[in-house]
């Protein structure tokens, strides 16, 4: 009885705060991350990244979406300029050594996230918490390369993640029941609604969205309809905020076709086979909005 008690006082004893978090990958993804954390808690966020460039960038968007805030009404300048002194950027994994969480939000490539969680599993406290912002690879993978599987978490994050409110958890087979705990409740301190998966391809919501903009792929090339009533379909039918073929091009054709091979190896199932249409898109790099044209074409300038 007393061991019970003990227990329960230390799991209600957690902290919902981190007091540093260290990203790596400072692209679109981490940037929103790390201005989300900024803003919300008093944490020192660190920005890590290989690329001297994305860390250029990297500033550059937080300064954008410190601009918007203000001008929304959301942030005032000198809130802003609070929380832009506690983001710092580094090009050296070594400055994750005092981190209480690490959020990865580099490519979605398994083997260069194994590789990260390795490096940073001898770098990092034994404490630390590491998570991973995947959309759709496996977190029982992901934490079988550090010695840390019960302190390893799925936190998809959805873009853009300082605006968005939905928080996906993925446990994977070892994550700890005080590690979920303290990460829902930080999910929850920093504004999210908080979902949770069991650890399987595309977890919920990618594998559920992937699908759509699958079947709206093949019913464009079969020549069902055109891309935009196929859309207007959906946003008006559904009440869907964008249409699947303007959110494939929104996320990226490349991307989608990843995740889509992805859960079709995961599962072993037909229904996950990629549109050719996709698959074609791909292989003329028409990717969607970044490289100007994918189901629809765009003006970069």
């Amino acid at each position: 009885m007393i061991a019970t008690q003990s227990n329960t006082v230390k799991e209600e004893s957690f902290s919902m705060t981190f007091s540093s978090v260290f990203i790596p990958g400072a692209g679109f993804m981490g940037s929103a991350i790390a201005f989300l954390i900024a803003s919300k808690t008093d944490a020192k966020v660190t920005l890590c990244d290989i690329y001297p460039e994305s860390l250029n960038r990297s500033k550059s968007t937080v300064e954008k979406y410190g601009k918007s805030s203000i001008d929304k009404g959301f942030l005032t300048q000198e809130k802003f300029d609070n929380l832009k002194s506690r983001i710092m950027w580094s090009d050296n994994y070594k400055d994750a050594v005092d981190a209480d969480l690490v959020i990865e939000a580099i490519a979605e490539d398994v083997k260069a996230k194994q590789e990260l969680f390795r490096h940073l599993d001898h770098v990092c406290n034994e404490k630390t918490i590491f998570a991973s912002n995947t959309s759709s690879l496996s977190i029982t993978n992901l934490a079988a390369v550090t010695k840390r599987t019960d302190r390893f978490i799925g936190m998809h994050f959805f873009s853009p993640a300082h605006i968005m409110k939905l928080l996906e958890l993925i446990r994977g087979v070892d994550t700890s029941d005080e590690t979920f705990s303290r990460v829902k409740k930080y999910g929850e301190h920093l504004g999210k609604t908080v979902i949770s998966s069991k650890d399987f391809p595309g977890f919920i919501t990618t594998r559920l969205g992937l699908v759509l903009v699958n079947e709206a792929a093949f019913a464009l090339m079969e020549g069902l309809s055109t891309a935009e009533e196929i859309d207007t379909g959906m946003t008006l039918g559904y009440n869907h905020p964008m249409g699947p073929l303007a959110l494939a091009d929104f996320v990226g054709l490349d991307i989608c076709l990843h995740i889509l091979e992805t859960l079709y190896e995961g599962f072993g199932d037909p229904k996950y086979r990629a549109c050719p249409l996709i698959r074609n898109l791909v292989a003329a790099g028409h990717l969607g909005r970044k490289t100007g044209r994918g189901f629809y074409t765009y003006s970069n300038n």
